[in-house]
């Protein structure tokens, strides 16, 4: 058995082609997280986030809506495969709107990682992306 969830924010005056560049590159996945992030947007499609706590793969990428990745943490058992995240980003009228799916989770870990999606993802992104665009976020 293992868990899943779905999450969601928008991120008013912002359109969903920063958000998804921002996630697929480097320097500003890092800029937007506070943390280090290295993610290979040629060959492999491997990434790393927060230090490398998180890992995996991009296993599909449509650009400016859909991300679909392997990932996993340091925290999952060693004989865990890794989960699925969907990010989905969607233009609104007023911003963009990002929806994390996320599954496979080991067992007891999901709401953990629940918070940690709003907490270490969706606040720190709020913050950034007001900075650069001069908005603020509502959820």
């Amino acid at each position: 058995m293992t868990d899943s969830f779905e999450i969601s924010a928008i991120f008013p005056a912002v359109a969903a082609q920063q958000i998804y560049k921002a996630w697929l590159d480097s320097a500003a996945h890092t800029a937007f997280t506070g943390s280090p992030a290295r993610i290979d947007q040629q060959g492999t499609a491997e990434f790393t986030a927060w230090d490398g706590y998180i890992s995996g793969k991009t296993q599909e990428a449509e650009p400016f809506h859909r991300i679909l990745q392997s990932w996993r943490t340091t925290e999952f058992p060693e004989d865990s495969p890794d989960s699925r995240l969907e990010i989905l980003i969607e233009d609104l009228d007023s911003g963009a709107q990002v929806t994390l799916v996320h599954s496979g989770i080991p067992a007891g870990q999901g709401k953990d990682y629940l918070q940690g999606w709003e907490e270490y993802y969706f606040e720190p992104m709020k913050r950034y992306f007001s900075i650069d665009e001069g908005s603020s976020i509502q959820e």
